[in-house]
């Protein structure tokens, strides 16, 4: 028996490591860290991991969410301040070293490159809006994707913390969550913005359009 538990014993300690080293690599994957936390693995297993319980994300969004963010943030060829005076790039990509070096384009970037890159800069929050929402939640694809809309724009800590994710998680109507709680993030820099409340809105259009295709649980 002695034997047989320390069989056990060493074949998870292997597998354990194994899934470390994947995480290490940048790879999408389940980490099984001593506190077995929820939560999804963004590229580092020092900041989030994801426990067995949790259903990988889609792999993107809508066509209609991609169009609504867009619009919202405005194509911008070269980098440049936003209107608190963050400098972002392309459709909304905020700049993280100096002259937004991290981007893998030359500028001024072409839309299809600025597209690009918006869609690996929204692998972050379609990730978080995955793990924050319960998956006994059901979201179709038009509602998932006004959430990402929203974190993309907010932050993920923001949205994991907020009251719409704790409305929804409790199982509250989900359209008229995000009819009330959505227009309330239309702050920045301790003021409204007229395009935050527009984009706003058309979050909570997105999200009450009805659809089929089911994306959120993925499993």
């Amino acid at each position: 028996m002695l034997r047989f538990i320390s069989f056990v014993a060493i074949a998870f300690s292997l597998a354990h490591a194994a899934v470390i080293d994947s995480c290490a690599a940048g790879a999408y994957t389940r980490c099984f860290p001593s506190s077995l936390t929820e939560n999804i693995h963004t590229g580092n297993c020092s900041d989030v991991v994801l426990s067995s319980r949790a259903c990988p994300p889609p792999a993107s969004v809508n066509a209609a969410t991609i169009a609504l963010i867009k619009q919202a943030e405005g194509f911008v060829a070269s980098p440049a301040p936003d209107p608190i005076g963050l400098p972002t790039v392309g459709f909304g990509h905020l700049c993280q070293t100096t002259n937004c070096a991290e981007v893998p384009f030359a500028f001024p970037l072409t839309q299809a490159e600025a597209t690009t890159l918006l869609n690996s800069d929204l692998k972050t929050p379609i990730a978080c809006i995955n793990n924050d929402v319960s998956a006994s939640i059901r979201l179709n694809d038009n509602q998932f994707g006004a959430l990402v809309s929203w974190a993309f724009n907010e932050g993920c800590g923001n949205a994991g913390s907020s009251t719409l994710i704790s409305r929804l998680n409790q199982g509250q109507d989900p359209d008229t969550v995000a009819a009330q709680e959505l227009p309330k993030w239309d702050l920045a820099g301790g003021q409204v913005l007229p395009g935050l409340v527009t984009r706003r809105a058309a979050e909570v259009k997105l999200f009450q359009t009805a659809s089929s295709v089911i994306v959120h649980p993925s499993c």
